[in-house]
């Protein structure tokens, strides 16, 4: 079997954003292409409520996906319908923001908060579909224990295991690894056409081909196939440094359609951004009542 090679190494930068919330902006808009259907990728690591406890009020959305994962901490998020609900460990929120939506997400203090939001761009024909939300409980997310790494399924299936969310638009591979000291794990399941990319959240990985070169934290690796063939699937080997590795393993069909990205509303076209905003300014930007519960 051939196997997927690690062909893109994103670190990010450090960056503020929201209200004053210090995080590491991995994905962003100059890796769009690589990574389509994946669009940005902040991640947050911290034991001080100051870097993050003024947090992210009202903003809007358009024509993406939000898919926030928490590791450990508390967030409080509502939106402009009246929904609201509190993100806390091992739980995640994922958010079809549709026609538009304009929420707020507030994390209250704690001992650490680790984890990262992802947000997943919408095909042209969904941008304006109906905004909804799914609160993930980590009840609601199947495990897989193996021998030397425990595998939670967020989205799509692995190992017969079906993850808490199909995803309606996009169908998102989305498995969260934690792999032992000096271990190796080995998947094989995504086909060739899809997108593939770990994020390294905590530790040390290494996905070399000889697996001796260890990447640390806040990394986004690029595992390229062999082919495109959608028929192939060539498997993804990593290995874990002598603390152990924490990392996601996220993967979808690119989209290959054009990006009009303006801050927190992604379109096709420049036209459609316009109107975006004109909608905002216009009061006529929430085009549905109800979100729906997916």
């Amino acid at each position: 079997m051939a196997t997927r090679k690690s062909s893109q190494y994103v670190r990010g930068q450090n960056a503020v954003d929201g209200a004053g919330v210090s995080l590491r902006r991995v994905l962003g808009y100059r890796t769009i292409r690589d990574f389509d259907p994946f669009l940005m990728l902040d991640g947050f690591d911290s034991t001080d409520p100051a870097d993050y406890i003024k947090g992210f009020p009202w903003h809007p959305h358009r024509g993406i996906e939000t898919v926030t994962y928490l590791l450990k901490g508390d967030i409080e998020h509502g939106d402009s319908l009246g929904n609201k609900g509190v993100i806390g460990d091992l739980q995640c929120q994922w958010m079809t923001a549709g026609s538009g939506i304009i929420h707020q997400e507030m994390p209250r203090a704690s001992e650490r908060m680790l984890g990262c939001q992802l947000w997943v761009n919408l095909p042209a024909k969904d941008k304006m579909t109906q905004p909804a939300y799914r609160d993930i409980r980590q009840q609601d997310v199947a495990t897989v224990s193996e021998e030397k790494a425990k595998v939670r399924v967020l989205s799509g299936n692995y190992k017969s295991k079906k993850g808490a969310v199909k995803g309606e638009y996009v169908r998102v591979q989305y498995l969260d690894v934690d792999l032992e000291p000096d271990s190796t794990w080995s998947y094989s399941e995504t086909p060739n056409d899809q997108t593939l990319f770990l994020y390294l959240i905590d530790g040390t990985l290494a996905t070399d081909e000889s697996l001796s070169q260890f990447e640390e934290k806040a990394c986004a690796i690029l595992m390229t196939a062999s082919s495109l063939n959608s028929s192939e699937y060539d498997e993804v080997r990593v290995k874990a440094g002598p603390g152990g590795a924490r990392f996601f393993l996220i993967a979808a069909q690119p989209l290959m359609e054009p990006v009009a990205w303006g801050g927190p509303i992604v379109m096709n076209t420049r036209d459609e951004l316009d109107l975006a905003f004109r909608d905002l300014n216009n009061k006529t930007f929430i085009k549905h009542d109800t979100p729906l519960d997916l």
